[in-house]
């Protein structure tokens, strides 16, 4: 068994160094969770800090007693003999410590139901122009082994691994996957949905203002799992709009080569396509 002196200087050695680990992790890149980038993440991530709160208060509630009954009770020579008073339990404390876990849960589980029927529609646009308010946009998200396709039903155009989307706008990302179960992820925009084959989820994320985020499937799908990212790209309302034009004026058409190299499993880097029909 190490000194008392020895421990004491390891775990002070342990947290210094685990503080000085964390300084490298000023960037809002690195905790994209804790930096919401839209309404969407916002919604959830004062869900995140309200359910911490409310845990954190329960932890300290149950080490304070935990550690004032250790003391007051603990053995001590003036009172080698003493026998508790009951020992057939306690109605009252029985009640207490069963009702406070139920309204605990409850104080948990209003705002969690209210926050996720909220999302369910379209987020308020807040950080919108008077141009764009009132507006959506609709993307097809198909999850392939092992890569990311989006279709822009509305624009006829299709990329792979990389989205392109209008800041300030919702958007409707339709979720499915044409192989294994998987798992739609921009963490600094929202939540993560399921994509499965043959349904049809849905998910609305928007970003405040111009700027890349990056996503990822979270759900394990094989070897190609790791490889398996994208970008989201939001642009302003005008850049998007001239994006748009410039992949239908500019980018090859979907051919029956290039979608079967898609639906194969295996890698592609990113791509983009001026159509969504393969010709």
């Amino acid at each position: 068994m190490k000194p008392k002196g020895r421990r004491v200087g390891g775990l002070i050695g342990l947290i210094g160094f685990t503080v000085l680990a964390l300084t490298g992790c000023d960037s809002p890149k690195y905790w994209p969770v804790l930096s919401p980038q839209g309404p969407v993440a916002r919604s959830e991530y004062y869900l995140i800090i309200y359910s911490f709160i409310l845990m954190l208060l329960v932890v300290l509630a149950v080490f304070i007693l935990f550690f004032w009954v250790i003391i007051k009770y603990r053995a001590r020579p003036d009172n080698a003999d003493y026998v508790p008073p009951e020992i057939e339990g306690n109605a009252k404390l029985e009640t207490l410590w069963t009702v406070i876990p139920i309204l605990v849960v409850i104080a948990l589980a209003i705002p969690t139901v209210a926050v996720t029927y909220k999302l369910v529609y379209p987020p308020k646009v807040e950080a919108a122009t008077a141009k764009v308010v009132g507006k959506s946009i609709t993307i097809d998200v198909i999850s392939e082994q092992w890569k990311w396709v989006f279709k822009y039903p509305a624009q006829n155009i299709e990329t792979v691994n990389y989205v392109d989307i209008p800041a300030g706008v919702p958007v409707n990302f339709q979720l499915t996957s044409s192989g294994p179960m998987n798992t739609f992820w921009v963490p600094a925009l929202g939540g993560m949905e399921f994509t499965m084959p043959n349904m049809d989820l849905r998910l609305w994320l928007e970003a405040d203002h111009p700027g890349s985020y990056l996503g990822r499937g979270a759900q394990y799908n094989g070897r190609g799992f790791a490889h398996m990212t994208f970008t989201v790209n939001a642009l302003s309302p005008t850049d998007f709009e001239s994006w748009v034009k410039s992949v239908q004026q500019t980018a090859p058409k979907l051919t029956q080569q290039a979608e079967a190299q898609i639906n194969q499993p295996g890698l592609v880097g990113k791509l983009t396509f001026s159509s969504t029909t393969p010709e």
